[in-house]
Parts: C-alpha cells; sequence; structure tokens
C-alpha cells in the first residue's frame, strides 16, 4: 500500500451492462492469470494492483470496474495491450483486447492521485 507522497492510480471502466460477463471473463480467466507467466518485475505491477467489481449499475445502467495501482511504480508498464502481448504475443493479444475494449460503455476514466498522510 502507499505511503504518504506516493502516487496512486485510479482506473474506471464503465461496463455495458449486457457485457459484464465478457469483462470479468476477460480480467479473471484471461489478463490477471497472465501474471504468472510474466517477469518479476511485471509480476510486482499486478501484486501492487487492486481490483474493485461492480456492486450495481450507475444510474446510466453502466456497471463501474476499477483497478487501483497502489502505490504505482514509475517504470513500469501498466499498458493492458502490451502486457497482452509479452504474455500471449501479439495475434492472440489483438483478440483478447478486443473482448476488454467491447466491453466498455466509454473510455476510462483515470485518476492519478497522491497519497495523504491519513
Amino acid at each position: 500500500m502507499a505511503t504518504t507522497g506516493d502516487t496512486v492510480w485510479v482506473i474506471v471502466n464503465s461496463v455495458k451492462p449486457d457485457k459484464r460477463a465478457q469483462y470479468e471473463r476477460f480480467v479473471n480467466e484471461l489478463f490477471w492469470p497472465l501474471a504468472a507467466k510474466m517477469s518479476a518485475t511485471d509480476q510486482r505491477t499486478f501484486r501492487q494492483t487492486r481490483v474493485l467489481n461492480a456492486y450495481r449499475p450507475e444510474t446510466d445502467g453502466t456497471y463501474s470496474y476499477m483497478f487501483i495501482m497502489d502505490p504505482v511504480l514509475h517504470g513500469h508498464s501498466y499498458d493492458i495491450l502490451k502486457l497482452l502481448e509479452k504474455g500471449y504475443g501479439k495475434t492472440k493479444a489483438a483478440e483478447y483486447n478486443k473482448l476488454f475494449t467491447e466491453s466498455l460503455a466509454r473510455p476510462q476514466k483515470q485518476y492519478a492521485v497522491v497519497q495523504s498522510r491519513f
């Protein structure tokens, strides 16, 4: 977990109601297990990232899922497509990334924040 002054990223993915199963399959079965195949550096990136699942729909009907990079490891890649390419190669990575992007109702919201002393 971040200590005072560390940067934390919060990424919000707004998922289409009819694509929740697809999104969760991508994260749980394709993307997250990829960590085991990665270098120690990339594994650390995964270990310091939390995934929060949607509890209920937002007022517009979408579901908010979040990645929290806590703390951000500067110099490490968090790019989903690049991580997929490392583990699966370019062809499979493009196929799997499409599952992810098609499930999104709109572009990700990204917040860069700094851990307070509290």
